[in-house]
């Protein structure tokens, strides 16, 4: 009676387990872990399956550090982007140009809008100036001849659009839509409904033969896995970048459109797909496809430099697509992707050029969810039955051969180009086998044991103890909790590193991040990766921290305290001298164990993460050593800090404040507090376009203690006093490349 009441107590608990995948499958609720768990086989299945080699019809012309030492800050001028299309074109007899970038607003820097106003005002009745003035006037419209360089040639240009819920502004101009509102009737896939874009001038769109979005998409990790080919917006469709320059390297031919039909046990299901330049790209239901990521580095990344000076070999770039993007620190889209934690994103459009050119992009059929849900409950059922009648043993072979057969079925429906989610049947089975045969696999002394081999590599020594006295208490699995982040590289690395040679560099950085993770690590912060001279931290986790942000911050000031010390035993040595910048921000974020099966991190994720990386990025451009966001400085009652600026990013309408940190305030001077309160008062002037208050209140500042972010507001004030901000201006400055 007792066996018969324990196998019915297990039935209930397999026929529970299997519902609940059910309906997960179903789309009614949502489990976190199976998600990570399809994403980690879909990653691993890619990586062993990509195709390998160098790749000879896309190339991707690269804004770098070099370019932007040799041509100067983006943007550029629009003469100079002309030059670089017409040498691309003329030079190189390149098959296309897709510019990841939008270019939104006129290039004033030729002066040429003073001398019109010198031609209509005081100069009016000077012939010689009027002749002349004829003459070079249109040697010094940039905008002009850029639209000139871009007329007639199959180019396309970059736009994005503005998600519900982050604003409705529209900036520029759209490109006529590609599809009508009913290209895919019944269906309508493609991005949620766009409120707002961010497009390019009138002149330069209208010259260009295409537009595409360049719009990014993310899994729940953060990771870009799949892209949206296609996006309604008004009236009609557009296609993505990476579609729209495929198309003019055709000849810019009309995108076609349509519904298919595939089938499963009898049922109809439709699905979308489009064709550019005569090629059938099929899609998933929602516009989607899966990027087909390629092994190595398939495309060269060629400096823009280069390509002005005319170094670059004809055969790199000839009859080649190119896409043209950045890898400079500040100007980078860099995305996490199976391969990758910083992927440029430009180089994401590349791989999905390759493979729609190669037909290898795949899709999630429309019949995949309907698959899993049968599979999963003939799977379960079928295990739950062999596990109740036979037991552990013969219940592992059962389970072991219905786990190779559902990848064998993956690995049949990878050859033909589908995306079937496997892990929930998977689950299931290994769940089941779990739920039926074993219990209590680990004891409190191997916990212990685990905690502090899995956590010892991040943390200090100490705090790994700490933990493994309360195991339970800590976990590497995926959560989301508020915590902060702190960022540090060393600025002008490729410079620094060209100076030395490679053994003396490797003890340089040795040197240099032995001591910045001391600092980290008598904070209680925890290591997260070292990219390079980058070092990546965090705060709140594994540890729980209620002062996460006061720690952080004072890790800064302590890792920029460290450098006079750090550089005299450099010098000593022979080495140059380190500087840094620090970007610090304070959100919620994802942390956990993430990786593959060959290596995983205990990493964090999330927009808060990546605003923390592009404040390092930004500090260079106030000329100022550490940056931190406002959730670090309310979350921070320990330290002052100086209000630097409001900023507004591209893609996002939430203006974001910046600050630097001055000091503690038990121990700041009063002299440090009125620079900090005369810079912040200046700063309010400067809001309110007071710029004569302004440019005094900085002149003055200048005088007593000169510093680089006294002479970036002067520079902005001379800037605005000739072109004026519009008439709503809110004071928030808004950085218009990506």
């Amino acid at each position: 009676m007792n066996r018969i009441s324990s196998k019915w107590i297990q039935a209930g608990f397999s026929a529970v387990f299997i519902l609940l995948i059910a309906v997960h499958v179903g789309g009614l609720i949502t489990i976190a872990p199976m998600q990570r768990a399809e994403s980690w086989l879909y990653d691993d299945w890619l990586k062993h399956t990509a195709v390998a080699g160098a790749d000879d019809r896309v190339a991707i012309l690269d804004i770098d550090e070099a370019s932007l030492k040799s041509v100067g800050r983006w943007p550029w001028s629009r003469d100079t982007l002309a030059e670089l299309v017409d040498k691309l074109f003329d030079r190189y007899s390149v098959a296309a140009v897709g510019f990841d970038v939008v270019f939104a607003e006129p290039d004033t820097s030729s002066g040429l809008d003073a001398l019109k106003q010198l031609a209509q005002r005081d100069l009016s009745g000077n012939r010689a100036f009027q002749a002349a003035f004829r003459q070079i006037a249109p040697d010094l419209d940039f905008d002009g001849r850029f639209a000139r360089a871009l007329a007639e040639r199959p180019v396309s240009l970059g736009f994005y659009f503005i998600p519900a819920g982050f604003g409705d502004a529209r900036s520029g101009v759209l490109p006529a839509a590609s599809l009508p509102a009913t290209a895919f009737d019944p269906l309508h896939p493609g991005l949620p409904p766009a409120t707002g874009f961010g497009a390019n001038l009138a002149a330069f769109q209208n010259a260009a033969l295409g537009g595409g979005f360049f719009n990014m998409r993310a899994d729940a990790d953060g990771t870009a896995r799949q892209m949206h080919i296609i996006a309604p917006f008004g009236e009609g469709y557009y296609p993505a970048l990476s579609a729209s320059t495929l198309g003019v390297a055709f000849g810019g031919e009309p995108l076609v459109a349509g519904v298919g039909q595939s089938s499963l046990f009898e049922r109809r299901y439709a699905a979308p797909w489009i064709e550019v330049g005569g090629i059938r790209v099929p899609l998933s239901v929602d516009g989607s496809v899966h990027v087909p990521y390629r092994a190595g580095s398939p495309f060269p990344y060629i400096s823009a430099a280069q390509i002005l000076a005319g170094t670059v070999p004809l055969e790199q770039l000839e009859n080649r697509i190119v896409l043209l993007g950045s890898t400079a620190p500040g100007l980078a889209d860099l995305r996490v992707t199976p391969f990758s934690n910083a992927f440029p994103g430009v180089e994401i459009h590349a791989h999905l050029i390759a493979g729609m050119l190669d037909g290898t992009t795949r899709i999630t059929p429309p019949w995949a969810a309907d698959a899993m849900l049968i599979a999963v409950l003939l799977v379960g059922v079928l295990l739950t039955l062999v596990l109740l009648r036979f037991g552990p043993i013969i219940g592992l072979v059962a389970s072991m051969g219905l786990l190779v057969l559902l990848l064998a079925a993956y690995a049949v429906a990878w050859s033909h180009f589908w995306v079937v989610p496997m892990a929930a049947p998977m689950v299931t089975v290994l769940g089941l086998y779990a739920f039926n045969t074993a219990y209590g696999f680990f004891s409190e002394t191997r916990n212990k044991r685990q905690m502090t081999k899995l956590f010892g590599q991040y943390v200090p020594p100490e705090l790994a103890a700490e933990m493994s006295q309360d195991p339970a208490h800590y976990t590497m699995d995926g959560q989301s909790r508020d915590m902060t982040v702190l960022f540090s590289d060393i600025r002008g690395f490729t410079d620094f590193s060209e100076k030395l040679p490679p053994a003396e560099l490797a003890e340089v950085l040795n040197a240099y991040l032995s001591t910045m993770t001391r600092i980290v690590q008598q904070q209680r912060g925890t290591i997260d990766k070292y990219i390079g001279d980058a070092i990546m931290a965090f705060w709140n986790a594994p540890m729980d921290l209620a002062d996460h942000a006061t720690r952080a911050v004072q890790t800064a000031l302590d890792m920029q305290a460290a450098l006079p010390q750090l550089n005299k035993e450099f010098s000593a040595r022979g080495w140059p001298e380190v500087k840094i910048g620090i970007g610090v921000n304070t959100g919620r974020m994802s942390v956990g164990d993430m990786g593959s099966a060959f290596r995983m991190s205990y990493t964090v994720m999330g927009d808060a993460v990546n605003l923390g990386s592009r404040l390092e990025g930004v500090t260079k451009q106030y000329g100022v050593g550490i940056l931190v966001t406002r959730p670090t400085v309310e979350a921070d009652p320990v330290h002052a800090f100086m209000k630097i600026d409001e900023v507004r990013v591209k893609g996002k309408e939430t203006p974001v404040a910046i600050y630097e940190p001055v000091g503690p305030k038990a121990e700041l001077s009063e002299d440090a507090k009125k620079k900090a309160a005369d810079f912040e008062a200046a700063f309010a002037r400067y809001q309110t376009q007071d710029w004569a208050a302004a440019e005094s209140a900085l002149r003055d500042l200048n005088t007593r203690a000169p510093r680089p972010l006294y002479d970036v507001y002067l520079e902005r004030i001379a800037h605005f006093r000739e072109a004026p901000p519009p008439h709503d201006w809110d004071g928030v400055y808004v950085y218009t490349s990506k």
